[in-house]
């Protein structure tokens, strides 16, 4: 990836992983907040409960408050938890304290139901009833919820920061894993459509130029037939350009590969080969299949395989000087099954067998051709499982050779394949 496309990704990365972050910060903080209030308020409860039982043992059993000042429990209660407050308030307003000598605020005397207060600058929970002629209050610290509220607290705090960089770092490396084929995927959208409008300009230039011209002008049969020759062949070269733009995008496009079929290479090879033995001829090549022994069964979708060849002989044939050679050999080598296509054109130079699969680039200045086939070729060997193995052919050209697992296993009688000869021989 170029470093502008790196720096996009890299860009929209932070941008998601930030947005990201700021959105689990603000459900981070308002479900800490919600924890907070259940705890207090659990808590909280916890207390009210026991001022209620409290107020109702010692208004059934009063006896019990002349043993408060030595144990500072009520009876059946935890002797270990926090003490209570006792006050018993007269009938005329006096305030006696049974188990502490903290002051009750004359307006909260004749508190009923459980309400936190201050007494002393510390906050408590109330609860009064009456009992007889006077009022009976008890009350316990709120030390303990506010302790277990800043414990809850502190904890969040550290958590919270905690949380907050694992997911910054996580939507930060996902987003870059996710962006970097989507960004790759875009510019090469970019660079395919920029490619194919440069490849369609040329032969659309030559068709405007000769019709342009036969317009202007009567002309003579004679130039009139070459125009269309022209006309001719840059129109099949739009047509070839198109058809291979086409199966490209609905490749691209294709979720699933078509249905895999037991193949024999083999039969195919031949087959193919027949039916580039007339453009040989033309061209005084040599052409030859070599089928091996064993089974040259592979599982692939036919039609994908015969394309396959289809371009790898189109190349052969095409780059191969006039009284040379192209070679098909198919064999089993192992658990897997290998064809090479061999021709005796100038090769492929070592530093471009890395780019020749890549769209619209093209290893040699030799006329025809828009860099498409062996894109076509990758992109069926990628989805069928193929291996390539690209080098250099006995008659010093390009050997190009894909490997398959086998689909199937046993022994196999070799196909009959004719050889192409040149017609001048």
């Amino acid at each position: 990836m170029s470093v502008p496309q790196l720096h996009r990704v890299r860009s929209r990365a932070m941008r998601v992983a930030l947005a990201a972050t700021g959105i689990v910060a603000a459900v981070y903080v308002v479900i800490a907040a919600f924890v907070v209030l259940v705890v207090e308020h659990n808590l909280t409860s916890a207390i009210d409960t026991r001022l209620t039982a409290s107020l109702s043992r010692i208004t059934r059993e009063p006896y019990r408050l002349q043993t408060l000042p030595t144990t500072r429990e009520l009876p059946g209660f935890p002797r270990f938890g926090p003490p209570l407050l006792v006050w018993i308030v007269s009938p005329d307003g006096s305030v006696n304290s049974i188990v502490n000598s903290a002051g009750l605020p004359s307006g909260d005397r004749s508190v009923t139901s459980p309400q936190t207060i201050s007494v002393g600058g510390t906050d408590v929970r109330i609860a009064g009833t009456a009992m007889g002629g006077s009022r009976l209050l008890v009350a316990q610290s709120m030390d303990g919820v506010a302790q277990a509220r800043l414990n809850v607290l502190r904890a969040e705090v550290i958590v919270g920061p905690i949380l907050l960089a694992a997911v910054f770092l996580g939507a930060l490396t996902i987003g870059r894993r996710v962006a970097a084929p989507i960004e790759v995927a875009r510019q090469r959208q970019m660079e395919f459509t920029a490619d194919a409008s440069h490849e369609l300009r040329t032969p659309l230039s030559v068709i405007e130029a000769q019709t342009g011209l036969a317009l202007a002008q009567e002309h003579d049969p004679e130039w009139n037939r070459r125009a269309f020759r022209r006309i001719d062949v840059e129109s099949k070269r739009i047509r070839h350009l198109v058809e291979d733009m086409l199966w490209l995008a609905r490749f691209d496009a294709t979720q699933a590969q078509p249905n895999a079929e037991p193949v024999d290479m083999g039969v195919l090879a031949a087959q193919a080969a027949d039916r580039f033995g007339t453009v040989a001829e033309a061209r005084r090549l040599q052409l030859r299949v070599r089928p091996g022994s064993g089974s040259l069964v592979v599982l692939a979708p036919p039609e994908w395989l015969d394309r396959l060849l289809g371009v790898l002989l189109d190349n052969a044939c095409k780059y191969s000087p006039e009284g040379g050679s192209v070679e098909v050999a198919v064999r089993a080598e192992g658990n897997r099954v290998r064809l090479a296509v061999e021709d005796s054109g100038p090769g492929i130079p070592p530093e471009e067998r890395t780019r020749i699969f890549d769209r619209f680039h093209r290893a040699t200045d030799t006329p025809g051709g828009a860099g498409l086939g062996l894109a076509i070729a990758d992109a069926v060997v990628r989805a069928t499982g193929g291996r390539w193995e690209v080098g250099e052919s006995t008659a010093g050209g390009a050997s190009m050779a894909v490997s398959w697992s086998r689909g199937l296993s046993g022994p196999r009688e070799p196909a009959a394949v004719p050889t192409v000869s040149p017609s001048a021989q």
